[in-house]
This record gives C-alpha cells, sequence and structure tokens, in this order.
C-alpha cells in the first residue's frame, strides 16, 4: 500500500481548505446559512477521507451542517476539478464547538476571578471594621 508523506499530507488539507472556503460561500448562498468558517481540515493517511471542521456565526450549526452534508457530494466534485489528484477525499463535516467551549471558559474564569475579587473587598471591609 502506498503511503503519503505527512507534508503532502498537510500541505493538501491546506489546499482543500483553501478551495473549499472560496466555494462553499459561492455555491451555498443562502443567508439563512451565516457565515461558515472553515477552522482546519484532518485527511486521513490513504487520502480517502476528509474531516472538514467548521464554525458558523449567525446560523444555527445543524442547520448549517445539513446543508453542508447535503453539498458535499457537490463540492466534492468541484474540488476534482481544482486538484490534479487521482483521488479526492469524501468530504465529512463536523461542526466545530471549540470555540464556543473557549468562551465558555473564559466566561467562568472571569466570573470565578470577580466573585474572588468580590470576596476579598468584603474581606478587606470586615477586617477595617474590627
Amino acid at each position: 500500500m502506498h503511503k503519503t508523506s505527512p507534508h503532502r499530507n498537510q500541505r493538501l488539507a491546506d489546499q482543500i481548505q483553501r478551495d473549499l472556503a472560496e466555494l462553499i460561500p459561492r455555491e451555498l448562498r443562502s443567508p439563512s446559512l451565516g457565515l461558515i468558517t472553515l477552522q482546519s481540515i484532518e485527511l486521513t493517511p490513504d487520502l480517502a477521507h476528509a474531516k472538514v471542521f467548521f464554525t458558523v456565526l449567525g446560523a444555527e450549526p445543524e442547520h448549517a451542517l445539513k446543508a453542508l452534508q447535503e453539498k458535499a457530494g457537490y463540492l466534492h466534485s468541484l474540488l476534482f476539478k481544482r486538484l490534479h489528484i487521482h483521488t479526492v477525499p469524501t468530504l465529512h463535516f463536523h461542526y466545530d464547538s471549540s470555540i464556543e467551549h473557549g468562551i465558555e471558559m473564559s466566561r467562568l474564569i472571569d466570573q470565578a476571578v470577580d466573585s474572588d475579587r468580590s470576596s476579598d473587598r468584603s474581606d478587606q471591609e470586615s477586617d477595617e471594621t474590627k
């Protein structure tokens, strides 16, 4: 079985990401999909499958995922015309919730810091009244 180099794999993933970033807004023109941003692409070592991780702003992730999955075959055929390789990976779209998790973690940290500051202030005030 023929194995690809990790560098070639990454270069191809980057090229697929660039091409899809151009194709998706052009081919999925519905305002109800919001702004779809591709975060990363993971290729299998045999280049048969590509996990396409995306985020969406201004729309429900489930709605965007459904639209991307419905257009996956068409986007694959457009990629085939652009990429000059024998096998273009099958596209599998996945919503990337890591940014939302990061924002939530940041909010929780800020909340804990504010709570800690409030606790320190009330401790200082009670020490001053003694």
